[in-house]
């Protein structure tokens, strides 16, 4: 798979300096971290569940979940998990490219009960989604995973959801995110990234984040990121990928406060059409939390609804700009300094940048470099109006 895969090669070529690069679900789990990008989740009810999976990838998704979790009644539960054995199995039998594709599940049970049921179509699934994971939930899925990818003889990877109230509690955070750090440490080879579950965190407090605010300015929240990140987010082989937290508004209503884009950028490429577009979806809320997200150390993030996936991923394309700054960084071999960057308007220091561009290159393996002339708007409206 590859992302941008849906554009033509002569619209390719005139975006990308580099062009995105194929992966696969047998690569690195650093790779395949980074190439999630906007991972969307999907209720384990819906009735064209495979149709919509492979709708989905052929737009550009290359991370799905089917969630068997919050997003199903109790009620619902047993027809969910019919239908999700039902809905994969099509899926497998189709023959047809898929996403990397993981099923959120509620209870350690299920997870081997998943995978017997699909039986020789197991291999459908990239791994799990684990939710409400804490030190002691957290074995019993692990556990689980183990016992299932021996019996099926096929790769899991896993993906816990840190989103308990022990996470955003100041006087537990710190000890249960070294709980879970530890148990994660046992399992390393298995675990994919690492979610926040803002809405679960926020809830603990009776909070919903407004659609013009960013999960940044709901300061509980924000601080658990920092401790997530800090703990468990840490660059090198004691760090996990942390991914960023849902985007969960789809359409617009009324405005407290003014859009967050400036109108120069869409102005210089005759777009201001598609300002207007982003402003009535509400994705110009969307646009600032990625860079936020970015920022603070974060890679991907979950949505709700396909349109969101094009934002996200035109936001995680290399800019020539960084793309030349990784490349001088680097080609210092580690050796210290500090020069003006390619660009000259900043200073780029070998040692204290060095981290950020190994993780540049890594995204710009999965998602492309833009062509110096190119922007986001460019990216976004080509992802948008294909």
């Amino acid at each position: 798979m590859r992302h941008f895969d849906f554009l033509s090669p002569e619209t390719r070529g005139r975006l990308f300096f580099r062009e995105p690069r194929e992966f696969g679900s047998d690569d690195s789990r650093d790779l395949l971290a980074a190439a999630l990008g906007a991972t969307l989740y999907s209720p384990a009810t819906r009735p064209t569940l495979a149709v919509d999976i492979a709708k989905n990838f052929a737009h550009g998704v290359v991370g799905a979940v089917v969630c068997l979790e919050d997003a199903v009644a109790d009620d619902d539960l047993p027809a969910a998990e019919l239908n999700v054995v039902d809905q994969l199995t099509e899926l497998a039998r189709g023959g047809s490219a898929r996403p990397l594709l993981f099923v959120r599940v509620r209870a350690a049970r299920q997870i081997p009960m998943l995978v017997d049921r699909l039986g020789e179509h197991a291999g459908v699934l990239t791994g799990f989604v684990l939710p409400k994971f804490t030190a002691t939930s957290g074995a019993q899925f692990l556990d689980a995973m183990v016992a299932a990818e021996s019996a099926s003889g096929h790769r899991l990877l896993a993906m816990p959801v840190l989103e308990t109230p022990d996470v955003i509690y100041a006087e537990q955070r710190i000890d249960a995110l070294l709980s879970v750090r530890a148990l994660l440490d046992r399992h390393r080879d298995r675990i994919l990234a690492v979610r926040i579950g803002a809405t679960d965190l926020s809830s603990a407090f009776g909070l919903r984040r407004p659609r013009d605010l960013t999960v940044y300015d709901v300061r509980m929240v924000a601080d658990a990121i920092g401790d997530i990140v800090n703990i468990l987010g840490r660059p090198g082989p004691t760090g996990y990928p942390v991914t960023g937290p849902v985007w969960e508004y789809f359409t617009g209503t009324e405005r407290l406060f003014k859009p967050q884009l400036r109108q120069s950028p869409f102005t210089e490429h005759a777009a201001n059409a598609l300002r207007d577009e982003l402003i009535t979806r509400d994705l110009d809320g969307l646009i600032r939390e990625v860079h936020l997200d970015r920022a603070n150390g974060l890679t991907g993030k979950t949505v709700i609804h396909p349109m969101h996936v094009a934002t996200v991923h035109a936001l995680s394309v290399v800019t020539h700009e960084e793309f030349a700054d990784a490349t001088d960084v680097l080609g210092t071999g580690g050796s210290g300094g500090a020069h003006a960057s390619s660009y000259r308007n900043k200073m780029n220091e070998s040692k204290p940048h060095t981290a950020w561009a190994r993780r540049t290159m890594v995204r710009a393996h999965v998602f492309g470099v833009a062509h110096a002339d190119v922007s986001f708007v460019d990216l976004l409206g080509a992802g948008l109006h294909r």
